[in-house]
């Protein structure tokens, strides 16, 4: 895969459902961009579920510095949380949390039957999801006169920039949203451009 793209999703998937000796597993993934939606999506489920015995789930944060978290929730260390976040890396998604919804079924699977259960629920939401690939972009902040304005656009036109906020005011101001292998070189059109500031936007 380039450099510059990674996978996630937008939107939740349906419910998938799971089931091995009684037990049932509830599968669900969640785009997520922090830890409070983690903690926001847990708890719509535990109401949804409120009879089930184990909420184990795995998410990864971040695109460039990775942050992520497996728990399992009571299960045996890790039979449960592990094997979700393991999903997570084999499909290489990230901003997602997955949660395995277990209702049990009165026959104990063993740590290995666990294993393969999680991870079987976990690989099910994965491929009822709907996986988008998107390109890691860096804003910059352009300034300039109303006399340049033609030379940014031709710019901007020709490299298939975004640009995704404009304020035209004494001077004019974009911020441009550019894919991270095309920014150096983005930058440095720009730079060269006499009266035209650009610096990163955070």
């Amino acid at each position: 895969m380039e450099e510059d793209v990674y996978k996630t999703i937008e939107k939740p998937s349906e419910e998938t459902l799971f089931k091995e000796k009684g037990s049932k597993f509830f599968g669900y993934t969640f785009p997520v961009l922090s830890e409070d939606d983690v903690k926001e999506r847990l708890e719509e489920l535990r109401k949804k579920h409120h009879a089930a015995r184990h909420f184990c789930y795995a998410y990864q944060l971040g695109i460039e510095k990775i942050r992520f978290r497996a728990n399992d929730d009571g299960e045996p260390n890790n039979s449960a949380g592990m094997p979700i976040y393991g999903q997570i890396q084999s499909f290489e998604v990230t901003n997602i949390l997955i949660v395995s919804v277990r209702y049990f079924g009165g026959t104990k699977l063993g740590v290995g039957g666990l294993i393969s259960a999680y991870k079987t629920s976990a690989q099910m939401t994965l491929e009822a999801s709907n996986i988008l690939v998107k390109t890691i972009n860096i804003q910059y902040k352009l300034t300039f006169n109303y006399d340049l304005m033609n030379a940014v656009q031709r710019i901007i036109k020709e490299k298939n920039l975004d640009i995704v906020n404009q304020k035209l005011e004494m001077d004019c101001q974009y911020i441009i949203s550019v894919r991270k292998n095309d920014a150096d070189s983005i930058y440095a059109i720009f730079d060269n451009l006499y009266k035209v500031e650009i610096k990163v936007f955070e």
